[in-house]
């Protein structure tokens, strides 16, 4: 098994073994509600969790508040939350998800490894404002819908992360008429192809007439 340290987040074995127990609840339900696609199981620790962690690696230490979007089966909010409980402690993590299953899930890993996170079974839109310093969302939806679910939850100064395919260049492109923003984009240590988008300083300005 590959570990986390693969992209420079140093933890304990405490983390580690909290990290592989998730993996081990997520091979065990995956099978009756479909939280990652199957044909990913085999390769779950790099495509989801070191996918994830390495999300966690771009937010500065003093993060006090995050929430992920459309969370799933935990990618990236669990993996967040379980390496927030020894590298920021003070880390509030909320999760958003709209599959009563899948929130069970989550609340099951929460309770399995000792976690203190907050997960909504509600749809995103029906949320009430979180105020977040970090919003993220993987697999959610193309960005200009992201940026749209998002500016709802993050605080003013606050940021997004979004981990992205290969044709993200496009979704900017087509985000950009509707919006503008302050964009750094972080090649994945998962996928050459794929980046991880950090997206602040938003506004919507609607689209062009012309």
């Amino acid at each position: 098994m590959s570990s986390v340290k693969d992209v420079g987040v140093n933890v304990s074995r405490e983390t580690l073994d909290r990290l592989e127990h998730y993996l081990v609840l997520l091979n065990k339900w995956n099978p009756k509600i479909n939280l990652v696609s199957p044909n990913t199981l085999v390769e779950a620790w790099t495509r989801h969790f070191v996918d994830s962690a390495q999300i966690f690696n771009l937010v500065p230490e003093n993060t006090s508040s995050w929430v992920d979007l459309g969370t799933g089966g935990g990618f990236p909010g669990m993996v967040v939350a379980i390496l927030g409980k020894e590298l920021n402690p003070d880390l509030e993590v909320s999760m958003v998800e709209s599959d009563v299953r899948k929130c069970a899930f989550l609340r099951t890993v929460a309770r399995e490894t000792g976690i203190n996170a907050t997960v909504y079974n509600k749809r995103i839109e029906a949320v009430d404002p979180l105020n977040a310093d970090i919003v993220s969302a993987r697999a959610l939806a193309a960005l200009p819908l992201l940026l749209e679910l998002s500016t709802r939850h993050v605080k003013n100064g606050g940021k997004l992360l979004f981990p992205k395919g290969m044709r993200w260049k496009s979704e900017v492109e087509e985000a950009r008429k509707s919006w503008t923003f302050a964009l750094e984009n972080h090649t994945s240590v998962t996928d050459p192809n794929a980046v991880i988008l950090e997206i602040g300083e938003i506004t919507h300005v609607g689209f062009d007439a012309s």
